[in-house]
């Protein structure tokens, strides 16, 4: 009997051009797949040190330094772009993918494995939010290619052949928008770098972090904090600061980018964070509970699904629209009751969502996926 050759295993991933939710999924990938290279759009050398020992093979959208900078803008070369990366060498394809990574050619007897993080939302529900600062040509010209991008994103999930979601909000949306179902694996939070303060170390501050773009919708809490004159800490940089800090009152402080550390130290010491915007999971929500501070978060997306709003394990709260009056009734509701929420229980919660848990269920896909291909070759 002829023993099963070993399979040719790649990992695709949209762009590397730093360390956010997507690139700690891809972490573990990376840690259970060693040997695979690493097919993407982008990489921009040390963005993500943890894959730079790897093999990285990238389109040629990241020949310059200005497309590495600017890539965003080149949507429209995304379709092309994907297929020149050389994913049909191989048995077994991984992608993570929010945009096009989904989209790489394989041949026709190998497997592809899609943990998708959600289909595109400046191609569907999102496409306003994400034009709101591009100039009236940026928008025009937005608006008539997108019914192309759609068809093509559409289309390209044609060729996946089993789709794994980062929640079940994210399922829903790939069952509405690509007519696939989708198994549920919830990403990890890093528990062990987050740690609970001493109350005494706990201040009276609320505490954003985010991109400052216009869909995360930081103006509710820069706007219902100020109204109310409490204390408000934003973490993070993005296209939207000018008009927050135009919208903001004496209480609001912008930080700026922080390192890892200094935002764990942060999360730890705050009254609560909050979460504005709809997210399709949310890792600050997680990393949050995991320093044992509770969440207010908007009651939509992915946050319904790890925030506990009732009972004595609650670990946050929700207010029911994206408008500033909800979240100033809500923070106002929170303070009323702020002594019911325990730290313990906050990071208990969190601890359901633990890195050793996403990596045995990802370890399981991989084992199968690469033994099913394995016996197949």
């Amino acid at each position: 009997m002829i023993a099963p050759t070993r399979p040719r295993v790649a990992l695709v991933h949209d762009w590397l051009t730093g360390v956010r939710g997507g690139e700690r999924c891809l972490e573990v990938f990376a840690e259970l797949l060693p040997g695979a290279p690493l097919l993407t759009l982008i990489h921009e050398p040390g963005a993500v040190p943890f894959v730079e020992s790897r093999p990285i093979v990238a389109s040629p959208l990241s020949q310059t330094r200005w497309t590495r900078r600017h890539y965003r803008r080149l949507l429209p070369l995304f379709p092309w772009a994907i297929t020149t990366l050389p994913s049909a060498e191989y048995d077994v394809v991984f992608s993570l993918s929010h945009c096009a990574a989904k989209a790489v050619p394989v041949d026709g007897d190998a497997r592809h494995i899609c943990y998708c993080f959600t289909p595109a939302r400046y191609l569907w529900d999102q496409a306003d939010e994400y034009l709101a600062n591009g100039s009236s040509a940026v928008r025009w010209a937005a608006r008539a290619i997108s019914p192309w991008l759609r068809e093509w994103d559409r289309r390209t999930a044609a060729g996946v052949d089993r789709f794994i979601a980062i929640s079940h909000f994210v399922a829903q949306r790939i069952e509405s928008i690509y007519g696939r179902s989708a198994e549920v694996i919830y990403p990890p939070v890093d528990a062990a770098r987050f740690t609970i303060a001493s109350p005494r170390e706990v201040g009276d501050h609320y505490l954003v972090v985010s991109a400052l773009t216009p869909y995360k919708r930081v103006d509710l809490a820069v706007e219902a904090c100020t109204k109310l004159g409490r204390k408000l800490k934003v973490i993070g940089e993005g296209s939207e600061r000018a008009r927050l800090v135009s919208l903001a009152g004496p209480t609001i402080e912008f930080c700026g980018r922080l390192d890892d550390d200094t935002v764990a130290h942060e999360l730890a010491r705050c009254r609560a964070a909050i979460l504005p915007g709809e997210e399709d999971f949310g890792i600050v929500p997680l990393e949050a509970m995991a320093s044992g501070r509770p969440v207010i978060a908007l009651g939509r997306g992915g946050a319904l699904e790890t925030i506990v709003g009732e009972g004595p394990a609650r670990s946050g709260a929700f207010f029911p629209a994206a408008e500033v009056d909800a979240l100033v009734e809500t923070l106002i509701e929170f303070e009323r009751d702020l002594d019911s929420y325990s730290p313990e229980s906050c990071r208990a919660r969190a601890l359901e969502f633990d890195r050793p848990r996403f990596r045995a269920a990802i370890a399981a896909v991989v084992e199968e996926e690469c033994a099913r291909a394995a016996v197949n070759s």
